[in-house]
């Protein structure tokens, strides 16, 4: 990476960096490759995942995908629910009948208990959108139920839908090279969904992170791709080198001194926009600080986070997943009600 700007100060927060790689490099590799990308976490699913993908894509293709971008939403809800129900005491059963009742039609579906997001999803497939069309996931899935009734699982090929139809929608477009940066990266947890989906070869990207074990894991699955060891409270890059960035769940973990800091230096590495996801900030007035072992598990304030980021940005969007979901979907059954995404423009 390019050398540091002055304004970069890694000495100021020496302690509680060396508590930070302490904390993560304690873990076994294996274990930091696969845990975030599992689950409620899935990328191909986790709202934040989504809405970062959609937060790239929108900004190197203006406009050309959004009604794609709202079918991978409901997409993901419905195999969220799927997933819990599946896993829910006589998974099975209910979960065959959900999808026998979706076959039924809208009675039968709500004699099976389904959501009405859920039937609304069904309902609009196939879908022929702004690209390529959407396949009818839900009644293939129905069907397969029908025909190998008592296993009750989302398959998947079923969840590499949005996958194979964001590459069709992807692929034939001339790269467009978007400079990103990812801090605090892991082992490629979103950078290497970011690839199966089509859109890293739409980006110059650089990710970063504390932990040397998370770096080698990303290097192993991405030998091309530049994933370096480096620390968010002095990123080793120079102002406006990145035009994007996006951070998922890092700025909770940080004390507040360094959390500001690490703003200050995302959003000067970064010259157009930002996305932040954030899975523990509440609408109070003030932050609530909680250290566990070698670092943090804030709640941090929503009103104070927004006021930092102005300082650095022109404009911030507040997405609270919660209610994104309610009030275009009318789904209430997101995992984590504390779960906000900021998109930042410069």
């Amino acid at each position: 990476m390019a050398k540091a700007a002055p304004n970069g100060d890694p000495g100021r927060f020496r302690s509680e960096t060396r508590r930070l790689i302490r904390s993560w490099m304690r873990h076994d590799a294996a274990a930091l490759r696969d845990y975030l990308v599992q689950g409620v976490e899935d990328p191909r699913i986790n709202v934040q995942s989504v809405l970062t993908r959609h937060f790239l894509i929108g900004r190197l293709f203006t406009g050309r995908f959004d009604a794609l971008m709202e079918g991978e939403l409901r997409f993901a809800l419905v195999m969220n629910w799927l997933r819990r129900l599946a896993g829910s005491a006589g998974g099975p059963e209910r979960f065959e009948a959900a999808l026998f009742g979706l076959l039924d039609g809208q009675a039968g579906a709500e004699a099976a208990g389904v959501p009405r997001y859920v039937f609304d999803a069904f309902a609009r497939l196939p879908a022929a959108q702004d690209g390529p069309a959407v396949p009818d996931y839900l009644g293939d899935l129905a069907l397969l139920a029908v025909r190998e009734p008592g296993d009750a699982e989302v398959p998947g090929a079923l969840l590499d839908t949005f996958q194979a139809v964001w590459r069709a929608a992807l692929d034939g477009e001339p790269p467009r090279h978007g400079r990103v940066v990812e801090p605090a990266c892991g082992s490629a947890n979103d950078y290497r969904f970011l690839d199966r989906f089509g859109v890293a070869r739409h980006l110059d990207y650089v990710g970063f992170d504390l932990c040397e074990k998370n770096v080698r894991n990303a290097r192993a699955m991405f030998p091309g791709v530049r994933f370096e060891v480096g620390n968010v409270l002095a990123i080793d890059a120079p102002d406006g080198a990145f035009d994007y960035g996006f951070v998922h769940d890092l700025f909770e973990h940080l004390s507040v001194e360094a959390m500001e800091a690490a703003v200050g230096e995302v959003c000067r590495v970064a010259r157009r926009a930002i996305a932040v996801g954030f899975f523990n900030m509440h609408a109070a007035e003030r932050h609530v600080v909680r250290r566990v072992g070698d670092y943090h598990v804030n709640g941090l304030s929503l009103p104070r986070t927004v006021s930092l980021f102005r300082r650095h940005a022109s404009a911030v969007e507040v997405i609270h997943v919660d209610a994104l979901l309610r009030s275009r979907f009318a789904c209430p059954d997101t995992h984590n009600r504390d779960a906000y995404t900021l998109i930042v423009t410069r």
